[in-house]
């Protein structure tokens, strides 16, 4: 069959293969330039997912609770990310490739606003969750579910999960979901990145995202 192809091919007409490379060079062009005018991000890419009708409370150890909708300010984006401050590997390491990143974006740093949802509500009291988040990043926002239902209901929108377990010698056992989101100004996650992604990755991806560059959820998941 692809050798038939090729010789029926093979007996066009001069201009009909001047009009056939034609196309095929203009059609090239243009996947070109829409290529230089996008960027692809390098985290995964979900279905658009709305979640910036979630309002959260805002704990600070100086004052009382305020509410957090989870939508960044305007021409911002968001990343969230659940954890626990007396997670001993996980959180720390994401938190502190999260802050490489943004030392990576330089100015463009201050356009990244970053919360923090503690799955540990009762031992992550405000005295200890404000101060555990602005070590890793300054002038991030600690949120702490006012009960389970509303943790459940938050991580479910996110695709996420936790669990803790108590051994009968009273040792606390926490497990939960290492990615970290981003969600843009309409309250859509555009991108996740899993535990283990580098700093240079989601400098990357907050770059393209603040510029304007990123392909949309939509164009990247259909591809």
């Amino acid at each position: 069959m692809s050798a038939r192809v090729g010789a029926s091919g093979a007996g066009l007409g001069s201009g009909a293969r001047a009009t056939l490379g034609l196309a095929f060079a203009l059609g090239a062009f243009a996947g070109c330039a829409r290529s230089a005018g996008q960027a692809s991000l390098q985290g995964d890419v979900p279905k658009a997912v709305q979640v910036g009708a979630i309002t959260l409370p805002e704990v600070h150890a100086d004052r009382g609770d305020s509410p957090f909708r989870l939508t960044p300010s305007a021409g911002h984006v968001l990343v969230v990310y659940f954890g626990y401050t007396t997670c001993p590997d996980v959180c720390p390491t994401t938190l502190s490739d999260l802050h490489r990143a943004l030392a990576l974006l330089g100015d463009a740093a201050r356009r990244v606003d970053v919360a923090f949802v503690t799955v540990d509500r009762e031992r992550d009291t405000p005295a200890q969750l404000a101060p555990y988040l602005d070590a890793f990043v300054a002038g991030g926002h600690a949120l702490r579910p006012a009960s389970d239902a509303q943790l459940a209901s938050a991580e479910q929108a996110f695709g996420a999960s936790s669990s803790i377990s108590r051994s009968p010698g009273g040792d606390v056992e926490v497990s939960h979901t290492g990615t970290m989101y981003v969600v843009d100004a309409a309250g859509r996650i555009v991108v996740e990145w899993p535990f283990g992604s580098t700093p240079k990755v989601m400098a990357h991806d907050l770059g393209a995202l603040l510029s304007g560059r990123a392909a949309s959820a939509a164009t990247s998941s259909a591809r």
